[in-house]
């Protein structure tokens, strides 16, 4: 950790809403970094199945980064909830010094496709929520040193553009934003509220139900929020009112290298790989470098090639790429996009939704079951790049395909 001194956000209490994923957990696991409490006031308490994480997992990660984590089940639409969860903070770190209001509902759709349900969703979640949360951390913020509201929600812009194509959806950003321009100036020199809004599109799992596989390459990842609202929250409750855009904020604060942030940089890993002169130079790509057939990675391979079946491939419909270190490495796949499937060693025949990266021996404990994928990621022992809601089916396929390895 860095000297005492440069730990900014040291001992500060931060209540983010909608903390256990995405954006939220990315500001979360920045300030735990300087030793903050966090209060991951969010709802998923019980695996969801199709986005990753929960309130308890998130927690884990944020004591392994070196803060403090209290999980609170909190839907933002029930206010009693939220006064718990805020009396509960207050009793076991002594206060609130920052709230972010993250918690977010997203309809993408015209006025005739949105349904009543949706539009009452996103104006609960988005208005409502960002709304009752303020109100009931006020009291306790006006006692912080240095308090600060963060609203995750754009700048408004009265362009009709904005409107046309999800109109309940911008109403509901929009009024996260008004509460921006209402509070500052309400609480002007007591609480510092502010607004953050990414430049680009932000690779998270909400990211992946929305577009579909492939968003990403356009995506950046959540840290360039991360970097941004912890030089928000760092500055003085006289920095207030203001409608941010992370990429302008990082640039005024001499960041001059956006690429860092980017899932899909100028080149593709495998690029890179190639240029460096690791394991794939061209001559080593053919099969003569294929690891011993003897090997337990070779071995687990053949295992689950013969477990291939059309209903895997039906129910997966994704190709995953891993690339392996240590005994029996280098790159393997399995494809469960193509008719019938198939699992080797090599790139895949097709470009991969999902890639891996983890050691030879952790895979061949993940495919045995004796480590729990969701334990090897959280634990850094596995990285994961690409589409998260294929990277959670496939443990699914682990449970069918352990009974037979």
């Amino acid at each position: 950790l860095p000297p005492f001194t440069l730990r900014k956000l040291a001992g500060c209490t931060l209540f983010i809403t909608g903390a256990s994923r995405g954006i939220g957990k990315a500001i979360a696991l920045k300030a735990a970094r300087d030793g903050a409490n966090i209060v991951i006031a969010a709802k998923t308490a019980e695996p969801h199945p199709t986005l990753p994480g929960t309130i308890y997992t998130a927690a884990a990660e944020i004591e392994a980064a070196g803060g403090k984590a209290l999980p609170c089940v909190v839907n933002v639409r029930e206010e009693q909830q939220i006064i718990k969860a805020v009396e509960k903070a207050v009793k076991t770190f002594g206060g609130i010094d920052i709230l972010v209001n993250n918690a977010s509902a997203i309809s993408l759709t015209g006025t005739l496709e949105t349904d009543t349900k949706k539009v009452n969703l996103m104006m609960d979640v988005n208005v409502r929520g960002t709304y009752l949360t303020s109100k009931t951390c006020l009291p306790h913020l006006r006692k912080s040193r240095n308090p600060h509201i963060l609203n995750l929600s754009p700048p408004m812009n009265l362009n009709p553009m904005w409107f046309k194509n999800h109109c309940a959806y911008t109403i509901s950003k929009y009024g996260m934003s008004m509460c921006v321009l209402g509070m500052a100036e309400e609480f002007r020199g007591e609480v510092a509220v502010n607004a953050l809004w990414p430049k680009t599109a932000i690779h998270t799992a909400a990211m992946d139900m929305l577009g579909g596989s492939g968003i990403e390459k356009q995506c950046r990842k959540t840290d360039i929020l991360a970097d941004a609202a912890y030089c928000i929250l760092t500055k003085p409750k006289s920095f207030t009112g203001n409608f941010i855009i992370d990429e302008v904020l990082l640039r005024e604060e001499g960041v001059k290298d956006f690429d860092v942030y980017a899932i899909a940089p100028g080149k593709t890993d495998l690029e890179e790989k190639k240029l460096s002169g690791s394991q794939h130079e061209g001559a080593k790509d053919n099969a003569e470098s294929a690891p011993a057939k003897s090997s337990p990675v070779a071995e687990t391979f053949r295992v689950i090639q013969g477990a291939m079946s059309e209903e895997f491939v039906k129910s997966t419909q994704g190709v995953y790429q891993f690339e392996l270190s240590g005994d029996g490495g280098g790159t393997w796949y399995i494809d469960l996009k193509t008719k019938g499937g198939g699992a080797g060693f090599g790139q895949p025949p097709v470009t991969a939704d999902v890639v891996m990266s983890m050691s030879s021996d952790d895979f061949v404990k993940m495919f045995t079951g004796k480590l729990k994928p969701t334990l090897a990621f959280m634990s850094g022992k596995l990285k994961i790049k690409g589409n998260m809601a294929l990277a959670i089916k496939l443990e699914k396929m682990l449970t069918q395909l352990n009974s037979k390895l």
